[in-house]
């Protein structure tokens, strides 16, 4: 019984500590500000898949010319993904469709962009599309900026 009891304990106890951490990491990289939450879709074929499959729900930071995407359910503090200003194309915006609509969140705009010759999605609100949209035109003077 008494066994039963450490055991139990020992198992909330890491269950609390392991949400502890979650939170913890997120903070740490919501500090230097610059954030919003992301849903993310890598090397997604050209025609669109609307099967919700393939979305991995993130955050992501600007830093500088780049655009750091880490996964909120992980405890890495590196980003998963890096993506340069410089070789981010757009190619257009959508809504989700079919079962996406389940899988991302209820007020998400889908951004297909190129990205170094790999096709990706991005899923995020409107004001954060507005948000990162003016963040790849603001690109200094002399780089290339493709906008769809």
């Amino acid at each position: 019984m008494v066994l039963a009891l450490t055991v139990c304990g020992i198992v909330v106890a890491l269950v609390v500590l392991g949400l502890f951490v979650f939170g913890l990491r997120r903070r740490l990289i919501q500090r230097s500000g610059g954030t919003f939450d992301c849903s993310l879709r890598w090397d997604v074929p050209e025609r669109p898949d609307t099967s919700g499959k393939g979305w991995s729900y993130g955050v992501a930071r600007y830093s500088g010319d780049r655009v750091t995407w880490f996964r909120v359910f992980s405890y890495a503090y590196r980003p998963r993904r890096v993506l340069e200003r410089a070789s981010i194309e757009v190619a257009g915006r959508r809504l989700p469709e079919g079962e996406e609509e389940l899988a991302l969140l209820s007020d998400a705009v889908i951004l297909v962009c190129l990205h170094q010759g790999t096709r990706l999605e991005l899923a995020m609100s409107e004001d954060a599309l507005t948000g990162f949209l003016a963040w790849l035109e603001a690109a200094p003077p002399g780089q290339r900026v493709n906008v769809a």
